[in-house]
């Protein structure tokens, strides 16, 4: 039998994570995208739900809970429903730490997570976006030369979150004729970090550097996953289905905020959810958030079941992308003039869907 209801288990981290991001997320959503800074002490919270450590084999210093991509996808949509931002920074350290257990050596994670599972916040950094036009991931321009048994590793990456006070960064670059991902000390000679740009249109409380790298000298067991490299699509997979929840979540956000708004406000002596305009837009909203979520939660499952995912992520980011800003723009219109006013989310909500939809490049594109 066919069955769409989580676990009891899984309904359990549900409430929790809604409880957090209704008590720790929504009060401080908007002064935090004003002021372009995550508290320390949010980072510190989030950090004591365990979101990145307890899916660490306690061999590498973690708690050795069982991973579970659908799992972290349920809890996940309720963190961004509570704001997409904060969400992005409570699992920042994921992006590093999840691409180490996949993909590294058994040397690499014995030598890395145990510094990343400590009691305070704590992270890796993903270096995977380049500053040029059409940039693409499987494409990068950032090179790792072969120089004796080690490597020489120069380029540029942009977007690269909490770059600031990461230990140690992982590099998507080419290798020889092929692709690589390089771990990269954060004191390595040749390695800068930019000073962090001006505001961005959305996911403004994100901090994001561009990270340069001039023929930085890197041993050979700095390749992740040693001689037998490593799968960078499955790596490309887990962003864009992360990235796909995300989605969801702020999607969510908006038709909770909105239908009851649209119930109260008054116009021309009823109220607008009684215009046919609006009832359906908004009805079309709550459909595209389903068809969303299963999308998201079908490439939760064939990451977790390790079948060939790139498919399913590619759909799920892609028409999380499309739709998800389509009914922050429904939003906008559901609240007129209030729409553009920051005493209301969700214009915040819309400028975070349009820069979750491009984190990657233009989908269109």
């Amino acid at each position: 039998m066919i069955s769409f209801g989580p676990t009891e288990e899984q309904e359990a981290i549900r409430e929790a994570m809604h409880g957090f991001a209704e008590s720790a997320m929504r009060p401080i959503a908007r002064d935090c995208d004003e002021d372009s800074i995550v508290p320390d002490d949010f980072l510190e919270q989030a950090w004591q739900l365990g979101l990145s450590t307890t899916q660490v084999p306690e061999a590498f210093g973690g708690m050795g809970a069982e991973r579970s991509p659908l799992t972290n996808a349920i809890a996940l949509e309720e963190l961004a429903w509570g704001d997409a931002a904060l969400a992005v920074a409570a699992l920042a350290p994921s992006l590093f730490m999840n691409a180490l257990l996949d993909h590294g050596t058994d040397d690499q994670k014995r030598a890395l997570l145990p510094g990343l599972c400590g009691d305070r916040f704590a992270l890796g950094s993903l270096a995977l976006l380049e500053p040029r036009a059409l940039a693409d991931a499987t494409r990068p321009a950032t090179e790792a030369k072969m120089a004796g048994s080690g490597f020489f590793l120069s380029g540029t990456k942009r977007l690269v979150p909490f770059a600031d006070r990461a230990r140690h960064f992982l590099v998507l670059a080419r290798v020889g004729e092929g692709l690589g991902a390089l771990i990269v000390d954060r004191d390595a000679p040749g390695l800068r970090i930019a000073e962090a740009p001006d505001k961005n249109l959305g996911l403004r409380a994100v901090p994001h550097y561009t990270i340069e790298l001039d023929h930085v000298k890197l041993a050979p067991d700095s390749l992740l996953g040693g001689e037998r490299g490593c799968d960078l699509r499955r790596l490309l997979d887990t962003s864009r289905a992360a990235i796909a929840t995300c989605l969801v979540g702020l999607a969510r956000a908006v038709v909770d905020y909105c239908v009851p708004y649209a119930k109260d406000r008054v116009a021309f002596d009823e109220p607008i959810a009684r215009k046919q305009a609006v009832a359906f837009s908004l009805a079309d909203a709550h459909s595209e958030v389903e068809a969303m979520r299963w999308l998201a939660w079908k490439a939760a499952s064939q990451l977790e079941q390790r079948s060939s995912a790139t498919k399913a992520c590619f759909q799920a980011w892609s028409y999380a992308g499309e739709r998800g800003l389509w009914v922050a723009d429904t939003g906008i219109q559901t609240l007129g003039g209030h729409g553009f006013i920051r005493e209301h989310p969700v214009e915040m909500w819309f400028r975070n869907a349009r820069t979750l939809g491009v984190l990657e490049g233009t989908i269109s594109i």
